[in-house]
C-alpha cells in the first residue's frame, strides 16, 4: 500500500470511526477489497489527504452532493462523520435547505428523515 491509502487510511477512521472502517476492511473479499482499497486511497487519501478544504467544510459538501443524489445510505454515514467533523444541527438543517431548494421538497425530506435518526441516536435531538 502507498502513502495515499495510509493517510486516506488515518482520513476515514477520523471522519468515520475507526471501529466502522474497521468493520468494512475485515468484512471485504476477493471480490470487494480491490474496491475498498482503492476507495480508501482514492476518495480517502487523495480527496480528503490535502489540506485545502477543511475536514468540516468537506463533510458539508459530501451532504449537500449526496442529498443531491439521492444516496441516502452514505449521506447517513456522511451525517455521522459531519457531526464527527463539528458540523452542527443548524448547518445540517442549513445544507438539508439547499437540497430541498435545488433538489427538491422530497429529497429534502428524505434528508430530514435520515439527519432526525442520526441526531436522535447521538442524543442530539
Amino acid at each position: 500500500m502507498g502513502d495515499k491509502f495510509e493517510i486516506g487510511l488515518e482520513q476515514r477512521k477520523a471522519t468515520l470511526g475507526a471501529e466502522y472502517v474497521e468493520k468494512n476492511l475485515a468484512a471485504a473479499d476477493d471480490f470487494t477489497r480491490p474496491f475498498q482499497e482503492a476507495m480508501t486511497e482514492w476518495c480517502w487519501g487523495f480527496g480528503w489527504g490535502d489540506e485545502a478544504i477543511d475536514a468540516k467544510t468537506r463533510s458539508m459538501m459530501n451532504l449537500s452532493m449526496l442529498g443531491a443524489l439521492g444516496k441516502m445510505h452514505e449521506w447517513e454515514i456522511h451525517c455521522n462523520g459531519a457531526i464527527t467533523n463539528g458540523v452542527s444541527k443548524e448547518e445540517i438543517r442549513a445544507i438539508i435547505h439547499v437540497v430541498g431548494i435545488y433538489c427538491g421538497v422530497p429529497q429534502s425530506l428524505e434528508c430530514f428523515r435520515v439527519a432526525r435518526k442520526v441526531l436522535e441516536e447521538r442524543g442530539l435531538l
